[in-house]
């Protein structure tokens, strides 16, 4: 990896066609139920939610995790919230797993997943799986579900006692069972999840330290590392922040820690760094300016690199593509990202982008049943690095936003640009 000096971020390119999307409305409305729908058949009657196959049938092979159950649990409050009185059940059974369980009665915090028996599968506790139980706890807890201030209390305490490191402004990885040796890895997904979930928190409580911490992490993960790097940030470090640039390089299509940098953080983040300004008393100019900066980035180096449209999966520092699989993940924090960038900037190459991602998805990622996780590079449906389709944050997320500036809960970026049509 080369630490190159900061520079000027070059503009986001205009895509080769930007395509009508005349019944994108309808089409929307109709996404809200089917993904809601698909969070239904994945109630777990024992508690939780089951890892779904790709006819959205329970996997029995794979144990409850916690990181599915946390995210159902979000996506069915962000749908109660939005006006689904039905899914008040579902964020009910997401809180009662994550209560009982999922949780460690003996040590507190959550494992990551525990069998059909309720035995714990590992016993580490993840920063990435406390990030999702804080902010299932905090969607729960606005939309006023039973329990769920009590989970809420928990979680962040949790997170604020094991996982923030105050001295760093940074997350903690990773600890053992009994919370006395932790990982010696730091890495940026689990912190820029912890970022959603602290403004998540934000909301929930009305303590603006959570915000604080956000910035915190931004400032160091997009407006140090990132920059650093022209733009392809970082995904592993040493226990000291010491980037890893060979970290995983025999396992490059790890579901959770690939080789390379992650092109579809740089557009989830593009999106939280929009959504953190919008909260803050005093914002830093650079959040716009960095968010911008991702996100061409991420269409420059990313987008149809190999000849077929899609965002490649990761790069290498010398921006070759290394696993070249298509994710859905990554086509909806497109979707996001351009449509909170074209809110808050009004730029007419947000909306293009919007349209060419929404199209794109249509024509090859959406079937009747939902999301296909992944394709392959010529777009065709795949499994290499997800089976099944275990996951409906990403996608639902992404339909929110597209309906509504505020439908994730927050204020919502300035708004000068319309939602694209």
């Amino acid at each position: 990896m080369t630490d190159v000096p900061r520079s000027a971020a070059e503009p986001t390119p205009a895509p080769a066609a930007s395509p009508d999307l005349p019944d994108l409305d309808p089409f929307l409305a109709d996404q809200t139920h089917t993904l809601l729908d698909t969070a239904r058949r994945a109630v777990r009657p024992e508690g939780g939610f089951w890892w779904l196959t790709d006819d959205r049938t329970p996997d029995r092979s794979e144990p409850l995790h916690t990181w599915i159950t946390c995210r159902m649990t979000h996506v069915s409050a962000l749908a109660y919230r939005n006006g689904d009185p039905e899914a008040a059940a579902l964020v009910d059974h997401g809180v009662a797993a994550l209560s009982t369980l999922l949780r460690d009665d003996r040590y507190g915090g959550w494992f990551g997943a525990v069998d059909q028996q309720g035995t714990p599968t590992n016993q580490r506790k993840a920063g990435y799986d406390h990030a999702f139980v804080l902010l299932a706890a905090s969607g729960a807890a606005r939309a006023g579900r039973p329990g769920a201030d009590r989970l809420l209390d928990d979680a962040l305490a949790v997170v604020r006692d094991r996982f923030w490191d105050a001295e760093a402004g940074a997350v903690r990885e990773s600890w053992n069972r009994d919370w006395t040796i932790t990982e010696d890895y730091r890495g940026a997904n689990s912190s820029m999840h912890m970022v959603e979930a602290f403004l998540a928190a934000a909301a929930a409580t009305g303590d603006a330290s959570w915000t604080d911490r956000a910035l915190r992490i931004g400032t160091h993960l997009v407006h140090g590392e990132g920059a650093r790097h022209d733009w392809r940030l970082p995904e592993h470090f040493t226990a000291d922040w010491a980037p890893l640039p060979d970290y995983n390089r025999e396992r490059p299509a790890d579901p959770f820690r690939p080789y390379g940098s992650t092109i579809g953080h740089w557009l989830e983040w593009a999106r939280l760094l929009l959504e953190l300004e919008a909260v803050l008393v005093q914002p830093p100019r650079w959040l716009l300016a960095d968010a911008r900066a991702l996100f061409a980035a991420a269409v420059r180096r990313g987008w149809a690199v190999d000849g077929a449209d899609g965002f490649v999966y990761t790069i290498d520092w010398d921006d070759r593509p290394v696993v070249r699989s298509r994710m859905h993940w990554v086509l909806a924090e497109a979707i996001g990202a351009a449509v909170t960038l074209h809110r808050r900037t009004g730029d007419a190459v947000y909306a293009d982008w919007y349209r060419v991602f929404w199209a794109y998805a249509r024509r090859h990622l959406i079937d009747d049943a939902g999301w296909r996780h992944e394709l392959d590079p010529q777009n065709r449906p795949a499994g290499t690095v997800w089976h099944g389709r275990p996951d409906v944050y990403h996608a639902y997320q992404a339909v929110l936003l597209s309906r509504s500036a505020d439908a994730l809960g927050g204020p919502g970026p300035l708004s000068p640009g319309e939602v694209p049509a």
